[in-house]
Formats: C-alpha cells, sequence, structure tokens
C-alpha cells in the first residue's frame, strides 16, 4: 500500500474478527528501536477515555480487544506486535490508530525499513505498508483501522509527531501528566527521568502533527498537576490519575525470608512435586497437566502464554489426555485449550516433550490433520527446543486450501518459564494467591527432575565440527557447521531468556543483515566464516544496559569471550575518564581485561584490571592528539567440551559466562554517567 490509500479487510481474507499488527524497522547498528501503541477512538477522532490509550505501562485492554504482543527480533532488526480483536472491539470505537513511538531525543529518522505488516491470526500477509521518508518525527501513527457501513477497512496514514509520545497522546484527547510523573519518581528517592533517558518526558510537545522534514516545533513545560480537585459541592476528591508516558520503574525482588527449617536437610512442602518422576512419559504428564492448571486459575499468565497464538481472551478451560477419533484409532493429544468468548470458542491441541525427547513430525501431523476436521484452530508443541524465525519445529504440511486453516506454533519451556518469572517478580499479578501458584510453577520447571529446561544440547553435529576445527579439516559448505550455527542461535536466544527475565527488561539478539535477508543463507554464510576462523559470535541487546553484550566462542582456543564496549563520560580529561572507570570496577574481577578505543586506530592501549589499578593513566595513548571513542571491556573463561548441559558442558559455560559478566562488570556500571546520543553512546 501507499500513503493515503485504503482497504477494505474482507477484500483480503474470509475472516477479518481477528488480526494482529506488526510494526517493524532496522538500523546500520542493529540495535535501535521503538515502542508500538493503540489509540481506540470515537467518531469525532478522540479517546472515549485515557484507558483508550494502550502503551508499554497500559498492553491489554480488560475485553481483550487489544493486546500488546511484544518484540521479537526479524532478519533485519526487530518489529513490535499488536493483536486486535476486531468482533470485540465497543461499537462506539469507530478508529484504531496503530502508532509507534521512540525513547527521549531518538527520532525515526534514524532508523530504516520502517514498516507496517497486517497478519491473520494464522500468519498469512494480508497487507503490507512502508514510510520511506522519516526524518524528525518522534512518534508516528502508521496507519489506522476504521468502520464503514459495519465493514473494518484499514487507512496507510504514516503521520509524524516531532513531540513523540506524550504529544501524540494529547492530540487524540488525553491528558498526559509528565510533572507528575517526575515528583512521584523524586519522592521514591530514585532519579528523575531526563532527555537523555528512555522516557518521553521533561516537556509536553506540540500538539500539532508534522510531516516528514519538518522543523521540531517548540515545547513547553507542563504545569504540576493538581493533586485534588474541588467540585461544586465543595468536596475536595483526590485528582483522577493521568496515564504516564514515562516506562515503569523495574525493580529486582527482595531478599527471600529467612527460612525456619532446622537445617538444609529439610525440604519445603510443594504444591508440584517432581522428585518421584521416573520417566520421560511420566514427566510430560505432570508438565502438562501443571502448565495448563496453572494458566487457567492465573488468567494473565493464560492470557499472556495465548495471545501470540491467536486466541481471543475469554474463559479459558483446559484439559488432558483428551482422545479425539482419527481414523481406525484415536488420537490422544497432551493437552487441549478452549476460550470461550461470545459464544465463539477457540481450541488448539498442546503436543508435550520433555528432556531431549524430539518432536516427532508424523504424529504433530496427526494432530493437524485432527484439527482441521474438527474445526480447531490451532495445534501448539511445547519442548525444550527453541523454534528459529518464529516458526515451528518439523516439516508439518498444512493444507492452504481448507476454507478452515489451522495454525501450527511452537513454544519452547524456557520462554514459558520467562514469561512466569516477568510476571512474578517484574510486573505483578493480580494476587497473592496467583503471585504463590507461579512461584510453584517455576520451582518446578527449575526442578533437576522436571525435564522442562530449555534448550539444552547442541546437537550431534557438535563434537565432530570442533574435532574438524582443531585438526583444520572442516571445509567450506559443511552442512554440519550450518547445523551447529543454528544450535548457537537457539542457545542465544535462550540466554536472551534468562537474562531478561532475571532483569526484568527486554534482552533481543543483534543481527546485522539486510532486510528481507534470507535466513538459510545468512546461516550459511555464518557456517562458512565458522570454519575458517574457528569462532561463534553473538551480540545481545538488554534494554537499559550501558552498551552492547558480545559473547564469542574460540573453538581453536576453546575459550569464551564476553565483552562489552562502553563510551566514555561525558565531561572531564581522559585521565579523569580512566580513573573513573577503575573506580568503578573496584569489585571486578581482577583478571577482567579493559581496552582503550581509538579513533581510526584498531587497537589501543590495554591490560588487565589488576595491573591498571595503581596506574589507570597506562590506558591513555602516547598520542595526546588521538581521540578516545571508548573502551572495551572483556572477562574470559574456559569453554566446556561436551554438547550437553551438564555442568562441565558448552551450554552450562555459556551461561556461566554471561552470569559472571553481567553480575560483576555490568551491574558496577549501570550507575555511571551516560553520554548523549550524539556521542554515539546510547542504548536503544
Amino acid at each position: 500500500m501507499v500513503k493515503g490509500a485504503n482497504v477494505g479487510l474482507d477484500e483480503l481474507s474470509e475472516s477479518v474478527d481477528a488480526v494482529v499488527v506488526h510494526l517493524g524497522w532496522s538500523s546500520e547498528s542493529g540495535e535501535a528501536d521503538a515502542d508500538a501503541s493503540v489509540l481506540l477512538l470515537d467518531g469525532n477522532g478522540k479517546v472515549r477515555g485515557d484507558a483508550d490509550f494502550y502503551f508499554y505501562n497500559n498492553p491489554t485492554a480488560p475485553d481483550g480487544s487489544v493486546q500488546l504482543l511484544g518484540k521479537r527480533p526479524t532478519d533485519d532488526g526487530n518489529e513490535d506486535r499488536v493483536s486486535l480483536d476486531l468482533a470485540a472491539m465497543p461499537g462506539d470505537v469507530e478508529r484504531i490508530a496503530i502508532a509507534a513511538s521512540r525513547y527521549g531525543e531518538d527520532c525515526f529518522g534514524d532508523l530504516s525499513a520502517l514498516r507496517l505488516t497486517v497478519t491473520d491470526p494464522s500468519g498469512e500477509a494480508l497487507l503490507e505498508f512502508s514510510i520511506p521518508d522519516a526524518g524528525v518525527e518522534r512518534a508516528f501513527v502508521f496507519g489506522e483501522f476504521y468502520r464503514r457501513d459495519g465493514r473494518w477497512k484499514f487507512r496507510a496514514v504514516a503521520q509524524g509527531y516531532a513531540s513523540g509520545l506524550a504529544g501524540l497522546a494529547i492530540d487524540f484527547g488525553i491528558d498526559v501528566d509528565e510533572a507528575e510523573e517526575a515528583d512521584d519518581e523524586s519522592a521514591d528517592g530514585t532519579d528523575v527521568p531526563s532527555a537523555e533517558s528512555e522516557v518521553v518526558a521533561g516537556s509536553v510537545p506540540a500538539r500539532a502533527p508534522v510531516e516528514s522534514g519538518a522543523p521540531v516545533p517548540p515545547q513547553r513545560r507542563p504545569e504540576a498537576a493538581p493533586s485534588s480537585v474541588t467540585t461544586e459541592e465543595g468536596e475536595e476528591r483526590p485528582a483522577r490519575r493521568r496515564p504516564r508516558t514515562a516506562k515503569k520503574k523495574v525493580t529486582l525482588p527482595k531478599v527471600a525470608k529467612k527460612s525456619l527449617a532446622e537445617n538444609e536437610a529439610w525440604r519445603q512442602a510443594r504444591l508440584f512435586p517432581a522428585s518421584s518422576l521416573k520417566n520421560d512419559r511420566e514427566r510430560e504428564m505432570r508438565a502438562t497437566s501443571v502448565l495448563l492448571s496453572v494458566m487457567t486459575q492465573v488468567p494473565e499468565f493464560g492470557r499472556r502464554l495465548t495471545a501470540g497464538f491467536g486466541a481471543p481472551a475469554g474463559r479459558m478451560e483446559t484439559f488432558t489426555e483428551v482422545s479425539l477419533p482419527h481414523g481406525d484409532a484415536p488420537k490422544r493429544p497432551d493437552g487441549v485449550i478452549r476460550v470461550e468468548r461470545a459464544g465463539r470458542l477457540w481450541t488448539a491441541l498442546v503436543e508435550t516433550k520433555t528432556n531431549g525427547s524430539p518432536l516427532r513430525a508424523e504424529q504433530v501431523q496427526d494432530y493437524v490433520d485432527v484439527a482441521a476436521r474438527r474445526g480447531y484452530e490451532a495445534v501448539i508443541t511445547l519442548s525444550n527446543d527453541v523454534a528459529l524465525d518464529g516458526g515451528p519445529l518439523g516439516d508439518v504440511k498444512i493444507d492452504r486450501r481448507r476454507k478452515h486453516r489451522v495454525t501450527l506454533w511452537h513454544l519452547s519451556w524456557a520462554e514459558v518459564t520467562h514469561q512466569a518469572q516477568m510476571l512474578i517478580r517484574h510486573e505483578g499479578v493480580g494476587n497473592a494467591a496467583h503471585a504463590w501458584l507461579l512461584q510453584e510453577l517455576l520451582h518446578y520447571l527449575r526442578h533437576d527432575n522436571s525435564g522442562c529446561h530449555g534448550f539444552q544440547n547442541m546437537g550431534p553435529a557438535w563434537v565432530p565440527v570442533r574435532n574438524g576445527i582443531d585438526t583444520e579439516t572442516l571445509c567450506h559448505g559443511d552442512q554440519r557447521a550450518v547445523e551447529v550455527v543454528e544450535s548457537w542461535e537457539r542457545l542465544i536466544r535462550q540466554v536472551c531468556l534468562r537474562l531478561g527475565g532475571e532483569l526484568g527488561q527486554r534482552a533481543l539478539p543483534v543481527q546485522r543483515v539486510r532486510r528481507n535477508s534470507d535466513a538459510g543463507a545468512r546461516r550459511a554464510a555464518l557456517a562458512d566464516r565458522l570454519c575458517a576462523d574457528g569462532r561463534l559470535e553473538a551480540e545481545v541487546r538488554v534494554e537499559g544496559a550501558p552498551g552492547t553484550l558480545v559473547i564469542v566462542a574460540d573453538l581453536r582456543t576453546g575459550k569464551l569471550r564476553t565483552s562489552m564496549e562502553i563510551p566514555p563520560a561525558e565531561s572531564g580529561y581522559p585521565l579523569t575518564w580512566a580513573k573513573r572507570l577503575i573506580r568503578q570496577l573496584s569489585d571486578a574481577p581482577a583478571d577482567l581485561h579493559v581496552e582503550t578505543l581509538l579513533e581510526g586506530r584498531p587497537n589501543g592501549p590495554r591490560g588487565t584490571l589488576e595491573r591498571l589499578r595503581p596506574e589507570p593513566g597506562d590506558l591513555l595513548p602516547q598520542e595526546s592528539d588521538v581521540r578516545i571513542t571508548g573502551f572495551k571491556l572483556s572477562l574470559f573463561k574456559g569453554m566446556g567440551s561436551s554438547r550437553g548441559h551438564a555442568e562441565t558442558g558448552f551450554i552450562r559455560s555459556v551461561y556461566d559466562s554471561v552470569d559472571r559478566f553481567w553480575s560483576s562488570v555490568v551491574v558496577p556500571l549501570e550507575r555511571r554517567p551516560r553520554r548523549r546520543a550524539a556521542a554515539g553512546s546510547r542504548e536503544d
């Protein structure tokens, strides 16, 4: 589509009761990002109330008509996703504006490949719209859905706002109280958001939208909102809370209370015991029943897991060991999920595997056929494996000729653990009972005997590839190298889930590739590089971190390197920067390598922290006219040899390496002053 064009959704698909909107972008660094938002508008083009504004602080509508599904990496950047249940949309909502905004002073002109894609719940693309001319805008209305004669249509808008998310919200009739936000943060003893932070705050942008390339309108500071209001009868009441466009402050959980046990041999009673499980069949049955039961009892958790699969928001019931007719012998999927909304049923069959048990394509194919014949919507596979590119696992055929299409989805146990952890430790749930249930679920999933530990095997190609690199006999084009690259990518995605769950922040792998590049060709090229230099490399972007985390596994030397490049302080002199950095790393490991990054030169002064502590000046170049662009911090660790998840395995060594670097190096650095985005030091 082009800007200004419109199309009826019923012209694109037979069923348009629900759609998923994908907002995508990319950047040269692969790190820049933005956030999606949705506004429900009446016939006058204004929200009916502040609750009609859905963004990162208000991601879900109570009736399930809107849900922000979160981000995921793509081959050329990132995308943010929104689920819209158009059949559940209130009757007085005439338009649905789909927008996105950037953090602080960042603008969309720094991004490329801005695009909006609308798909049906099965993932089939219905339309796409690109924005090629973004400039100073900090917020964009990409497009809008609107009713016309009882039909839903879509219009490509591409309307930019230099005033950011707050200005966009105000333009559609929302009261945004940024002064109150700053006051609250100050009262809590935390930092007040600044122009450089990931907060659209500090000034209320002009209300008028701007076209791409237009000058930024003047901005003004809002007046502080009153803490109370006086009614006509003279009664004083608290002022209504207004939407905050500043992101919520995330705090890590408090230290657990001291146990009342007499000694460490005592074990707490658990709702879901795992120690008695004896074989994989028992583990699969127990894990399926535990997960599905918690999904029904904790609605926030159940909705979070099923929304991405196209399920509506409604009353959920789950079942296990259901027998369904299929030819001569009935089929018994491990579980069934049913969601009822407005008299309509959404049904998904669930096939579960634990430990290293692989999904069998023929079994999943049978469930897809059963679902198609019975009019079910989805088949969900659940195992320790991690799907690449968000697709299903295994070679299963979907009959596109059928009027009723079944969607095949895959979910990793690591993703289940991540979502439970995000809710219980960072975002909160409805009540204490829900929190306790999720805590019990987390304990079960992490138990050594549960079999639900996520990705835990580098595959049969791991040892031959390692030996081939050691003996220099691994050749370009070897398919085993491609398999190792795919396993490495799965491992890094799980590292992101683990790290993001612990920190309560988004953690995504960085992929520096061109838009629409072929994933298979990209992995083949990485496999050739592995054959040539014997290294596996990955970058991880964590929201709020001072830089990008780089992980390198050198199969020739058997070493793991975790590193991060950070910018120098905004003010002061080079010697001051070096002294401040060494002081901040006072508790870091003595074997931490510190290297000075110099403009136009491949290498700068470097040394271990142990050697540099008494002489920080050794980090400075001898030539005074060479500009310091930053510092590179690196930790090295021996690499595990085996392909599995054992203590001495490669996977465990990667986890340990990342955990050690983050806790001992990154955490102290998060308190250091950060430079402005113009200096190339902003994290996105």
